[in-house]
C-alpha cells in the first residue's frame, strides 16, 4: 500500500494497493487468488485489472474469480452463505472497474472501423449467442463485469520499449527513455485516475477515512481468517463505532476550544455565556453531523449533548468562581476606607450612624459603577452587608443624637432593605433557572433541527443509490436486447419494478416522526435533574417541528 497527498484534490489522500499477481500456478491456491480479489474490490474505488497483450477468451476466462465475488461478499449479516445476493446491491458500493493491457500489439479496429479504447472493451464484453454450456461458462465472467461494475474503462499500453537490452532493466530508466507512445499513454492513464478516481465511500454515501480503511481491512481479513465471509453490514457497524466516537471527540474538543477562546470570564451575565454557548454547541453538532454515521439509536449524539453540557456547567461555575474573586478584590479595595473609619471610631459619636450610611451606600454606588463584575456581583454585596449587620447595630446603639424611635426606625429600614436584597438574589436566581431552561430547549431543538437535515442527506443519497441502480438495470436491459437475449432481458423486469417502487417509498421508508421520537426521548434523559420537568414540554417542541413539516 502507498499513501500519497492526492496531487489536484486537496484534503484527500491517494492511496495505491497492490496485490501479487493472480494465477500463479505455483501457488497451487486457487481460493487464495480469489479472496485477494475479492478484498481489492471491497478495500478499492477504483479497481484496475491488469493484462497482457489483449482482452479475449482467455483473458477472459483468466477473470474468473469475478464470477464467485457473490459466494465472497455478503451485504447483509442476515443473509444466508448459501443465497446468492442481487447484484444490484453489490452494485451501490463496488468500485469502478478499469481494464488496462500491457504490451498491446492490435490495432483499434472493428470491421475495419477505428474504435475507441472503451469500445474495445465493451465489444469484448459482449455476450456470446448459444446454449452450449462452454459458451455459458465463457457467458459468465462478460455477464458479472457488466452486472457489477457499471462504471467501465479501458487504457491499452505499447511496450515500454522495442529495445530488449532496455526492457531487461526497465525499473532503472529514465521517463526519456521510454517510448514516447508509452510515455503519452501512462500520461492520460494517470491523469485520468487523478481527475476521475472517486472517494471511497461505502452504501448510502458513507465516505470511508485514511482510519476507517485501516478499520475495514482488519475486519474482512479477520472474517476471512476465521473462516467465514466478509459481511459489508458487519464493517460498516464496526466501523461507526469507530467513526462515532472519534467524532464524538472532535466535536467536543471544537466546543472546549471555542468556549475557552470566545468567553471572557467572568461573562457579565449568565445570558451571555449561554449565547456564546449556544454558538459554539451549534459548530459541535455539526462536526458530528458530518463525521458520523449510522447512530440509530442516537447513543453517540446523546453521548454529545451530555459531554457539552457538563462542559458547559463547568464554564458556568469557572465564571460564577471568577466573579466571586473579582467583585471580592473590588469590594475589599472599595471598602479599605470604610474599615479604617469604623475600626478608628470614627461613626461611634453623636450622628455617627448617619455617617455610616452615607459611607456605605456610597461604597455601593461605586461597586456598581464597576463593569463586567459577573454574575455573582449582588450576591458578594449581599455576603458584605450582611457582615457589616453588626457594625452597624453597634453603631445605632452608640448613637447619642438618635432617639430611641429613631433607632427603631432605622433598625426596621435596615431589615427592610436587608429583605430586599434577598427578593432580588431570588429574582435574579429565577431568571437564571429561566434562561437555563431556555437553553435547554434551544439545544434540543438544535440537535432534532441538525439530525432532520442529516436524515434529509441521507434519503436523497439512498435515492440517488436506488437512481443509479435503476439507470443500470435498464441499462443492462436495453445492451441485452440489442445482443438478442431477449429471455435475459425479460428476467430483469422484476427487480427493475423493485427498484422503481423502492426509490416511490424512501421517502415513507425514512420515517422521520419515529426518528425523530427515538431521538427527543434519548436527548431529554440528557438534562439535568432540575429540568427534565420541562421533558414532557420539549417533546412537545418535536411535535411542533414535525407538524410544521406537513403541507
Amino acid at each position: 500500500m502507498w499513501c500519497v497527498p492526492h496531487p489536484s484534490k486537496e484534503n484527500h489522500i491517494l492511496v495505491l494497493l497492490d496485490t501479487e499477481g493472480l494465477g500463479d500456478v505455483e501457488k497451487g491456491d486457487s481460493k487464495n487468488d480469489s479472496w485477494i480479489f475479492a478484498l481489492a474490490v471491497l478495500l478499492s474505488s477504483t479497481f484496475i485489472y491488469n493484462s497482457m497483450s489483449t482482452i479475449n477468451h482467455q483473458a477472459l476466462e483468466q477473470l474468473h474469480y469475478v464470477t464467485e465475488l457473490t459466494k465472497l461478499i455478503r451485504t447483509k449479516s442476515s443473509s444466508s452463505s448459501d443465497e446468492e445476493e442481487d447484484s444490484a446491491k453489490f452494485v451501490s458500493f463496488f468500485p469502478d472497474f478499469i481494464w488496462t493491457v500491457r504490451d498491446f500489439m492490435l490495432e483499434l479496429e472493428l470491421d475495419d472501423c477505428p474504435i475507441t479504447e472503451d469500445e474495445y472493451l465493451e465489444n469484448a464484453l459482449k455476450l456470446i449467442p448459444g446454449k452450449d454450456p462452454k459458451i455459458q461458462n465463457s457467458n459468465m465472467p462478460r455477464e458479472c463485469i457488466r452486472k457489477f461494475f457499471p462504471k467501465r474503462k479501458c487504457f491499452v499500453f505499447d511496450r515500454p520499449t522495442n529495445d530488449r537490452r532496455l526492457l531487461l532493466r526497465i525499473e532503472e530508466l529514465s521517463d526519456n527513455q521510454l517510448d514516447v507512445n508509452f510515455q503519452k499513454q501512462s500520461k492520460d492513464f494517470c491523469s485520468y485516475i487523478y481527475t476521475h478516481a472517486k472517494t471511497k465511500t461505502l452504501k448510502e454515501g458513507i465516505t470511508v477515512t485514511g482510519g476507517g480503511l485501516g478499520t475495514l481491512v482488519e475486519a474482512y481479513v479477520d472474517a476471512i481468517n476465521s473462516g467465514g465471509v466478509p459481511c459489508l453490514e458487519n464493517a460498516v457497524i464496526t466501523l461507526a463505532e469507530r467513526e462515532n466516537s472519534a467524532a464524538v471527540q472532535k466535536a467536543a474538543e471544537h466546543y472546549s476550544e471555542q468556549m475557552t477562546q470566545r468567553l471572557n470570564l467572568p461573562t457579565d451575565t449568565l445570558q451571555e455565556l449561554l449565547e456564546v454557548h449556544a454558538a459554539c454547541e451549534r459548530e459541535a453538532i455539526a462536526i458530528f453531523m458530518r463525521d458520523s454515521f449510522k447512530d440509530d439509536k442516537h447513543m453517540f449524539q446523546k453521548k454529545l449533548a451530555d459531554i457539552m453540557e457538563k462542559k458547559k456547567d463547568s464554564f458556568m461555575i469557572q465564571s460564577e468562581e471568577a466573579s466571586v474573586k473579582y467583585c471580592e478584590a473590588e469590594l475589599k479595595q472599595l471598602s479599605e476606607s470604610l474599615m479604617k473609619s469604623i475600626s478608628g471610631g470614627t461613626f461611634f459619636v453623636p450622628g455617627g450612624h448617619h455617617c455610616y450610611l452615607e459611607a456605605r451606600n456610597k461604597l455601593e454606588e461605586n461597586y456598581k459603577l464597576i463593569p463586567r463584575k459577573g454574575v455573582k456581583a449582588n450576591q458578594v454585596l449581599q455576603s458584605f452587608l450582611q457582615s457589616q449587620q453588626g457594625v452597624e447595630e453597634a453603631i445605632l446603639k452608640a448613637d447619642q443624637a438618635l432617639t430611641d424611635g429613631d433607632k427603631a426606625m432605622a433598625a426596621v429600614c435596615a431589615k427592610k432593605d436587608a429583605a430586599e436584597r434577598e427578593q432580588e438574589l431570588l429574582r435574579q436566581k429565577q431568571i437564571e433557572e429561566e434562561q437555563n431552561l431556555e437553553a435547554q430547549e434551544r439545544s434540543f431543538k438544535e440537535n432534532l433541527a441538525q439530525l432532520q437535515e442529516k436524515m434529509d442527506r441521507e434519503r436523497e443519497n439512498l435515492r440517488r443509490e436506488q437512481e443509479m441502480m435503476l439507470d443500470h438495470k435498464l441499462k443492462m436491459q436495453k445492451e441485452l436486447l440489442t445482443e438478442g437475449f431477449k429471455k435475459e432481458a425479460e428476467e430483469l423486469n422484476k427487480e427493475i419494478a423493485q427498484l422503481k417502487e423502492g426509490i416511490q417509498t424512501t421517502e415513507k421508508s425514512f420515517n422521520i416522526s419515529d426518528i425523530l421520537d427515538m431521538a427527543s426521548v434519548t436527548l431529554i434523559a440528557v438534562l439535568p435533574g432540575a429540568y427534565k420537568v420541562a421533558g414532557m414540554g420539549l417533546k412537545l417542541l418535536s411535535d411542533r417541528m414535525k407538524a410544521a413539516e406537513k403541507p
